[in-house]
């Protein structure tokens, strides 16, 4: 995505995706959507095991960056041109699903752009995904999980490490480096989740969304916004 000089934006806005900005898991729908879609049964059956995987890896006490490079090991051997056409093609189908997106951060997001804020989405999900939302909703910038891709394809890899927890971190710092007229003291974050605190404590503005109690525990004034509740 093109990015704009750094100078016309007022602050910046650092917005979790998953069950933040968007009411569902978009890795996990985009992954059932792309494999069953284009390889049948046998991928269904492909998207459904790794789901298991990364469940039975929560459930063990494995941290979500561990969960989050399994999940990406699934796509290894598929093409890059293809996964980022069907990930236009979700995009397009599911935007379309009453809820879509999580309704107070939506509307919070649109009050920013007009304010003149750049939006940053920071995910752990990756380009095919979360590309075509930023470009949904306006996002100047795109920090997010990036596989590793080989002559067109897929390794299984990522590069460098995933945009889960205290990589949100050091990705908005890194990203705040670009702007040195702006104080992240200044700046918001949007977050629903205990692996979003890295983000949530690197600026001056955090907003829970949902109201998760530890982070609320652990944040007490944040401003609290309503999840998208029960899909």
């Amino acid at each position: 995505m093109p990015d704009a000089p750094a100078s016309v934006a007022r602050r910046l806005v650092f917005s979790d995706v998953d069950e933040t900005l968007l009411s569902g898991k978009s890795l996990f729908d985009f992954l059932d959507f792309y494999f069953a879609g284009r390889h049948g049964t046998e991928g269904a059956r492909h998207a459904a095991e790794t789901r298991r995987r990364i469940a039975g890896m929560v459930a063990a006490g494995s941290p979500r960056e561990a969960g989050n490079r399994a999940y990406y090991e699934a796509w290894r051997g598929e093409p890059l041109d293809a996964v980022t056409d069907w990930g236009v093609r979700w995009f397009a189908r599911s935007s379309r699903t009453p809820g879509f997106y999580v309704p107070a951060v939506r509307g919070a997001l649109r009050e920013h752009r007009t304010a003149g804020d750049h939006i940053v989405l920071v995910s752990g999900s990756f380009p095919a995904v979360v590309d075509p939302v930023a470009a949904d909703i306006g996002a100047r910038h795109v920090l997010c999980t990036r596989p590793e891709v080989r002559e067109g394809v897929l390794t299984g890899a990522v590069v460098g490490e995933p945009c889960i927890g205290e990589g949100k971190r050091r990705a908005v710092r890194g990203l705040a480096e670009r702007y040195p007229g702006i104080s992240l003291s200044e700046c918001y974050g949007y977050g629903d989740h205990p692996s979003d605190l890295p983000l949530l404590t690197e600026v001056g503005h955090p907003v829970i969304v949902g109201g998760d109690p530890e982070l609320v525990e652990r944040i007490p004034d944040a401003r609290v916004l309503p999840g998208a509740g029960p899909v």
